[in-house]
């Protein structure tokens, strides 16, 4: 793509920057595969990583994280599939007691969106590592529609989140397999990625937010692919952490413990003077 062309060309540096930002956050844990694998089986995982794509929204990593860790305590492993369900009290409750509230865009869809992941596991054979073994990546993609709050328009960014976390390697993904197809959906392009194009990538001279979504999807494809081109979902992984809230800061000044130690310092907006630790 063009943008991303011209990027690389006019900004040496900051390109450079960025592929050593990659490299330092490529190893950073994603949040809801953390969660996925505390599950003792393959479906377990897969199913717990298609709830916590899902719930992905309107809260912070570690809100989700914290939210996803107390759903599997209380409805561990297959607890998530079998019958009979849990009530939406029970459902709600935990998320209520995570948040300290029920101020949250998905909570009246909570219990609807948990049920409905249970009822793809049962309608799939309860056998998740066989249905994706059994399935293109664009059949993956289309099933995941199954899933109420997933999303079915265009470029449906939670089904492209949830494929790429069953099938990257271990351990930013679960390391499953699909059957070989040349056809990938794209991938993910989450707000640390767009943030990232928007105030220092290669959409900083353009305006971002007017750029429809299949022309979003395009340059961040174009940039994860140009920034690791063997391996383009290790920079979709890494970026997603660029200025997104952690615990008590960004997650990228958490990871680095201070700005000067980042690869984007001298680029950032945001970047800080070191002074913070």
């Amino acid at each position: 793509m063009k943008l991303v062309e011209n990027f690389v060309r006019d900004e040496p540096a900051a390109f450079e920057a960025t592929r050593k930002f990659v490299s330092m956050f490529s190893s950073v844990p994603d949040p809801v595969v953390r969660v996925a694998q505390r599950a003792k089986t393959p479906t377990a995982k897969i199913a717990w990583t298609i709830l916590g794509t899902t719930l992905f929204q309107s809260r912070t990593y570690t809100e989700i994280s914290a939210l996803l860790n107390a759903l599997f305590d209380a409805f561990p492993d297959e607890k998530l599939w079998t019958l009979p369900v849990p009530v939406a009290a029970k459902i709600e409750g935990v998320a209520e007691r995570v948040f300290g509230c029920r101020h949250w865009t998905l909570f009246k869809h909570l219990s609807g969106i948990f049920w409905s992941v249970g009822m793809f596991v049962r309608h799939h054979g309860c056998d998740l590592v066989a249905w994706l073994a059994s399935r293109t990546p664009e059949e993956v993609w289309r099933d995941l529609g199954e899933v109420y709050f997933m999303g079915k328009g265009n470029p449906r960014p939670k089904a492209c989140a949830a494929f790429y976390r069953m099938v990257a390697p271990e351990p930013l993904g679960l390391g499953m397999q699909c059957v070989p197809s040349k056809k990938m959906p794209p991938l993910p392009l989450t707000m640390g990625a767009r943030r990232y194009l928007a105030f220092l990538g290669p959409a900083k001279d353009s305006d971002f937010s007017e750029m429809d979504p299949k022309q979003k999807q395009e340059l961040a494809n174009a940039l994860f692919c140009t920034l690791n081109p063997s391996r383009p979902y290790d920079a979709a992984h890494a970026l997603q952490f660029y200025l997104e809230q952690g615990n008590e800061d960004f997650i990228c000044r958490e990871w680095t413990h201070s700005c000067v130690n980042c690869p984007l310092f001298e680029f950032c907006g945001y970047a800080d003077n070191g002074s913070r630790k």
